[in-house]
């Protein structure tokens, strides 16, 4: 079962990895491989689930076990949202016109898109290690990305008012880095996840969260 959940963890990881790719170099071949690649996430959420359910009805786990079960089926479907949000942001690019329009803003996204990768690079190496001390780490630092956002969002808010003209460019890039925003806390999701597999305990305490300008209508949450 772990190593399903390695496979596709490393699918998402390929997904993230082009769409940085294409945020960095405005490619529409490559965020339409992003796209297509949702469908190879989704069909492994559902293999695995079947696993799970065929494992619960044969083996009937309790205790540790059950726990890793439970936890495991938490984590795949974070990290199908994850290969949701992934895909929405290569929708969000598509539309996008005028290849030369705010390149600065750009860069900011791009420094967006790598750390929320990071993040679930270093939570689902906690949990192939089974270490929640590191999944802890993640679960801190999900602060670096909402202040990363923060920062766009003020920064794209800026070029908005300054010409009406950047209001639809500005506006893609908005539900992109919301969706990335949206990718971190995931990361942390999963982060808790792992913590609860290998102590037993939920983390009793509110996430570290940076500031947020935003309210939550930006969430994109097209699965089409």
């Amino acid at each position: 079962m772990r190593a399903a959940v390695q496979g596709m963890a490393a699918t998402v990881d390929v997904q993230l990895t082009r769409l940085a790719e294409a945020i960095e170099a405005r490619d529409d071949d490559t965020a339409q491989a992003i796209i297509a690649m949702d469908r190879s996430v989704d069909r492994m959420q559902t293999e695995i689930e079947e696993k799970i359910v065929l494992m619960i009805a044969r083996r009937q786990p309790v205790a540790v076990d059950l726990r890793e079960i439970i936890a495991t089926l938490k984590i795949t479907s974070d990290l199908e949202r994850i290969g949701d949000l992934a895909k929405n942001c290569g929708k969000r690019l598509l539309a996008m016109s005028s290849p030369g329009q705010r390149p600065e803003t750009m860069s900011t996204l791009l420094s967006l898109a790598n750390q929320a990768q990071q993040q679930v690079v270093d939570v689902m190496q906690a949990f192939v290690a089974r270490d929640a001390e590191a999944a802890l780490e993640v679960w801190r630092s999900d602060g670096t990305i909402d202040n990363l956002y923060t920062a766009l969002f003020r920064e794209l808010l800026t070029y908005m008012m300054e010409d009406p003209r950047n209001i639809g460019f500005c506006t893609h890039l908005l539900f992109c880095a919301k969706n990335l925003e949206r990718i971190g806390d995931h990361a942390t999701n999963i982060a808790e996840n792992v913590n609860f597999i290998v102590t037993g305990e939920q983390i009793g305490i509110d996430r570290p969260k940076g500031e947020s300008p935003t309210p939550s209508i930006l969430a994109d949450t097209r699965k089409d």
